[in-house]
């Protein structure tokens, strides 16, 4: 995106979240304000972390323009505000490891931090995130411009690596965790961010704790090179802080709603999707989960990809894929799958799972420019839901590539004949579809 529509789009986020910070923080009976700005003038401290010490439970931190080069960490209930409507609030962590990171980790156990709000910085040139938040609660991420973080991540190594990373970080080595990363975190929002010129863009995972009923909404995530623009992923536990054996606590009934996330993934084959939702091998879980009303477009992998790669001999579970619905999203010009999830063509959905996926739903998506609009190759036993799409132009609107059951009624294949239509622009089906594609719709689906 141009620089100047960038900035437009940064302060038309900054003004539309101002009402939402003020009605949050007044809300704060008995609460008291605390100021940082650059000369430490007027009772103000100079530096977040001085503040955020001094600050008490429910307290606000209003930041004034400049640069403040710190990490910035958050281990109660508070509100920090960057005061941006002159001049940007930044946050330079080179040479740090985060930007903000909300601890919760040294929290009594299924407590975490509670009720922390950070609106409106701009973060960046953190060796890891530019936001971590472990173990929290309620948090409320709005506004912030998180950019040219993952500063650590060596792309010379074989496999990439992130040096350095925290033991709890259990599978981040190929990204550094990216922009804004929730672990164990619940009941938390991320809204209206831009997330950009990081390896990822957004990402959820179980490392200390379950990560569930997440929103992730109306942020705009793009040029993410070296991962997915938003990611839920299940990892295995940081045994360094769980005592806890090697079963996965789960990403779940997280939604991801109304985001932009385009070009992502581009930096090596394969990099990365516009959302993914993975469990990678046994004992691992993210599942009902909601996708909807996205634009995903010209990622590095498919718009929406879901992988489970391996059901190794395990006392543990087999990976869990399950009930997750992709609804309402416009895909187009994504890439193809790779390695062992490779499709035979470019593809705006990609399923692929060594073990049963069931419960899957996806309805009334746009689909543009895709050479395959949904790939579903999965074992039998495995069972997909698809109706009220409009496919590709001259597409495979379905390509069931495994031995999964589909039903792909009432979708739009691009003519009124359907998939078996003699116009050269219709789309097509291809592998075994149950009870075939009929009736099917013989006019676009209009949301």
């Amino acid at each position: 995106m141009p620089h100047s529509l960038r900035t437009i789009r940064l302060r038309a986020i900054y003004s539309g979240l101002a009402l939402f910070v003020f009605c949050t923080a007044s809300g704060l009976a008995g609460a008291a304000t605390l100021c940082v700005n650059k000369a430490g003038s007027g009772g103000c401290k100079s530096t977040i972390g001085a503040a955020v010490a001094a600050a008490g439970y429910r307290d606000t931190i209003e930041v004034g323009p400049g640069t403040y080069k710190e990490q910035v960490t958050i281990t109660k209930t508070l509100s920090l505000v960057a005061q941006n409507e002159v001049r940007p609030v930044i946050i330079d962590a080179t040479g740090l490891s985060n930007g903000i990171f909300v601890n919760g980790l040294a929290a009594a156990p299924g407590e975490g931090v509670l009720y922390v709000v950070i609106s409106g910085f701009e973060i960046r040139n953190a060796n890891y995130e530019g936001i971590l938040v472990v173990n929290g609660s309620d948090i409320t991420i709005a506004g912030n411009h998180v950019h040219d973080n993952n500063k650590a991540l060596d792309l010379s190594s074989t496999p990439v690596s992130c040096p350095g990373i925290p033991a709890f970080e259990t599978n981040e080595g190929s990204d550094c965790g990216e922009g804004i990363h929730l672990i164990g975190t619940n009941r938390s929002t991320v809204i209206h961010n831009v997330s950009e010129y990081n390896s990822g863009g957004i990402l959820i995972t179980d490392e200390t704790g379950a990560s569930w009923q997440n929103l992730i909404s109306g942020n705009y995530v793009h040029d993410n090179p070296y991962a997915c623009g938003i990611t839920m992923a299940s990892h295995g536990p940081a045994t360094s802080v769980v005592p806890l054996g090697f079963a996965s606590f789960g990403v779940f009934r997280n939604i991801v709603e109304g985001n932009e996330s385009a070009l992502n993934g581009l930096g090596l084959p394969g990099a990365g999707a516009g959302v993914g939702i993975f469990a990678a091998i046994p004992g691992y879980a993210s599942y009902e989960n909601t996708v909807m009303n996205n634009n995903l477009h010209d990622n590095g992998l498919p718009g929406v990809t879901m992988h489970s790669h391996a059901n190794f001999p395990s006392p543990l579970p087999p990976p869990y894929l399950n009930d997750n619905v992709i609804v309402g999203n416009q895909i187009a010009r994504n890439a193809a799958d790779t390695a062992d999830a490779t499709t035979p063509g470019t593809a705006g959905i990609n399923i692929y799972s060594v073990v049963a996926v069931r419960g899957t739903v996806i309805s009334k998506n746009v689909f543009d420019d895709e050479a395959i609009d949904i790939a579903f190759n999965v074992p039998a036993g495995s069972q997909l839901d698809a109706h009220f799409n409009n496919f590709s132009a001259a597409a495979i609107g379905v390509d069931n590539l495994g031995a999964g059951s589909v039903t792909a009624t009432e979708n739009w294949w691009h003519c009124s004949g359907g998939p078996a239509g003699t116009v050269s622009t219709c789309a097509t089906s291809a592998g075994d579809l149950v009870g075939g594609a009929a009736p099917w719709l013989t006019t676009p689906f209009v949301p």
